[in-house]
C-alpha cells in the first residue's frame, strides 16, 4: 500500500474510533432547490406560497426579490447574516413569466424511520450499514446540523425511538425530563412532529464486541418508509437464491458470513483488519461489508449473539464476494484465536439471473447426462447378476408367452431396494456454525469452519 493509501486509511480508522454517531440530511432551507414544487428557487419578482396549515421553520441565506408571499399560520423564517427579502412587481427571469407562484413542499415528509435520511458519522468507503442499522440505534449520537433548518416526523401511533443523546439548535440532550421540555416547546413543535416518542439516557456501547442495534421493533417502519417510493415491494434481486441478512428489508446477492466471537474478539479492530487486509486490495474493489452484532438466530439452540458479515458487491461482477467470503474464513482458520473468533459459517447466494442463466443451464445439462449414465450403468449391472442367478432368462421374440391377466410386470431389483424418501432433502441442523435449512434443488451453498481444527471445511 502506498503512502497515499496509508495516509487515507488512517484517516479511516480514526472515523472508526470515534463514537457512532448519526446526522439529519434533509432540511427546509428557503434556498433549496428540492424544497420547492418546480425544484428551482422562487425567482425574481414571482409570488411564494406556504401551505397555511403545515407549521414549518425555514432557514433563509441569500436576499430574493418577490411581488408578494402567503405565509403558513403558524411558522418562522429564521433570517442569516445577509438575507432578506425586497419588493419587486415585475419578473426578471423570462423562464419565470408564466405559471403559478413558487409552492413551498409539504413540509411533514421527512421521517425519523426513513434510512435514506440519515448519514453516519463514520463512514469508511468500503463499510455499509443494514437498513434497520441506517436509522440511529439505542446506543447512537443523533446530530441536526446548527447551520440548517429541519423538520422530522417522529413515527405512526405508539413507536418510539431511544437514542443515546439528541443535539439540536446548539444544545444536547442527554435526559428526557430536558427533551420532553424541548418537544412541547414552541421551537420544538416547529421541528418535530407526529405521535411517536423520542427518549434519550441510553448508554454508550461500552463492549469491544460491539452492541445489538435495538430497532428490530421499529424495522416494519423502517422498512415501510424505504419502500413507499418503490409501492411498498422490494425490487427483485439480481440473483437465485438471494439473502436476507438481520436487519435488512429486501433480499441482496453476495455472502453472510457468522462469526461466533469469544471474550477478545474487538468490532473496531475487525472492521480495521477488514479495511486494510482485504478491502484494501484489488481484487476486492466494488465489494461492501457490513460488520454488527445481532441475536443468533432462533434455529441455534443457545441463544446470545454473534457477528454478521454481509458481503455485497457493487458492479456487474457476482463472483467477488464468494471469494471475500471464503477468505475470510480461511483467516478465521488461520488467525481465529488471535481475533477472539471461535468458529465462522458462510452462506452464499446463487448464480445471478440473466447473464449467468446459461451456466446454470450448461452446469443441469452436465449433471443431468452424468445422472443417466449413472442410473445405466446400475441397471446393466442389476441385469447382469439376476441373469447369473438364474432369476431372469432370456426368450426368444416368436416363443414368447402372453403374460396371464393379473401377473406383475417386471422384476425385482434388490438394488433399489429402498422406498424414495419424501422428505426435502435438508442441510446439517444443529451446532454452531451450521446452515439454514435448504430444499432439494437450491444452489445457495454454504461453508463451515472452526479454528480449532483448521482446514476442516463442509459444503452443503
Amino acid at each position: 500500500m502506498g503512502a497515499l493509501g496509508r495516509v487515507l486509511l488512517g484517516l479511516q480508522l480514526c472515523a472508526l474510533a470515534r463514537a457512532t454517531h448519526k446526522i439529519w440530511v434533509p432540511n427546509t432551507d428557503f434556498d433549496a432547490a428540492t424544497n420547492w414544487s418546480q425544484n428551482r428557487t422562487p425567482c425574481a419578482g414571482g409570488a411564494v406560497e406556504f401551505a397555511a396549515d403545515k407549521m414549518v421553520s425555514v432557514l433563509v441565506r441569500e436576499g430574493h426579490a418577490i411581488s408578494d408571499m402567503l405565509l403558513p399560520l403558524d411558522g418562522e423564517l429564521v433570517l442569516a447574516t445577509g438575507a432578506g427579502f425586497s419588493a419587486s412587481g415585475s419578473v426578471s427571469d423570462p423562464d419565470c413569466s408564466s405559471g403559478g407562484p413558487a409552492l413551498f413542499r409539504d413540509p411533514d415528509r421527512f421521517w425519523w424511520y426513513d434510512p435514506l435520511l440519515w448519514r453516519s458519522g463514520d463512514e469508511a468507503r468500503g463499510l455499509f450499514s443494514v437498513d434497520a442499522e441506517r436509522v440511529p440505534c439505542r446506543h447512537d449520537d443523533v446530530l441536526f446540523p446548527p447551520d440548517a433548518s429541519f423538520r422530522v416526523g417522529l413515527g405512526p401511533g405508539a413507536s418510539r425511538a431511544r437514542v443515546r443523546s439528541v443535539s439540536a439548535l446548539g444544545r444536547t440532550f442527554t435526559r428526557d425530563e430536558d427533551l420532553a421540555a424541548f418537544l412541547a416547546s414552541r421551537a420544538g413543535r416547529l421541528r418535530f412532529h407526529g405521535s411517536g416518542a423520542l427518549r434519550v439516557g441510553s448508554e454508550a456501547c461500552a463492549d469491544p464486541s460491539g452492541c445489538v442495534c435495538g430497532n428490530a421493533e421499529a424495522q416494519p417502519w423502517i422498512c415501510a418508509a424505504l419502500l413507499q417510493p418503490l409501492g411498498g415491494r422490494c425490487p427483485p434481486a439480481a440473483c437465485h437464491d438471494a439473502l436476507l441478512p438481520d436487519g435488512q428489508c429486501c433480499d441482496l446477492c453476495g455472502a453472510i458470513v457468522s462469526l461466533t466471537h469469544g471474550p477478545a474478539f474487538d468490532m473496531e479492530r475487525y472492521r480495521a483488519r477488514l479495511l486494510d487486509a482485504f478491502l484494501a486490495l484489488p481484487q476486492y474493489q466494488g465489494l461492501q461489508v457490513a460488520v454488527s452484532k445481532v441475536p443468533r438466530p432462533s434455529r441455534l439452540r443457545e441463544a446470545g449473539t454473534e457477528i454478521q458479515v454481509v458481503v455485497t458487491g457493487t458492479g456487474t461482477e457476482t463472483g467477488g464476494a464468494g471469494r471475500l467470503a471464503r477468505a475470510l474464513l480461511a483467516d478465521v482458520a488461520e488467525h481465529g484465536e488471535e481475533l477472539g473468533v471461535l468458529s465462522a459459517a458462510v452462506r452464499e447466494s446463487g448464480a445471478p439471473v440473466g447473464g449467468g442463466a446459461a451456466a446454470g443451464l450448461a452446469g443441469g445439462v452436465a449433471g443431468g447426462v452424468a445422472g443417466a449414465l449413472l442410473l445405466a450403468l446400475l441397471l446393466a449391472a442389476a441385469l447382469l447378476l439376476l441373469h447369473r442367478a438364474g432369476r431372469l432368462r432370456c426368450r426368444r421374440r416368436e416363443a414368447a408367452v402372453p403374460a396371464p391377466t393379473g401377473a406383475p410386470r417386471g422384476f425385482h431389483n434388490p438394488v433399489f431396494d429402498a422406498a424414495a424418501s419424501e422428505e426435502p432433502v435438508r442441510a446439517r441442523e444443529g451446532g454452531l456454525g451450521s446452515s439454514p435449512t435448504a430444499t432439494a434443488g437450491s444452489t445457495s451453498r454454504s461453508y463451515f469452519v472452526n479454528p480449532l481444527f483448521a482446514g476442516a471445511e463442509a459444503e452443503a
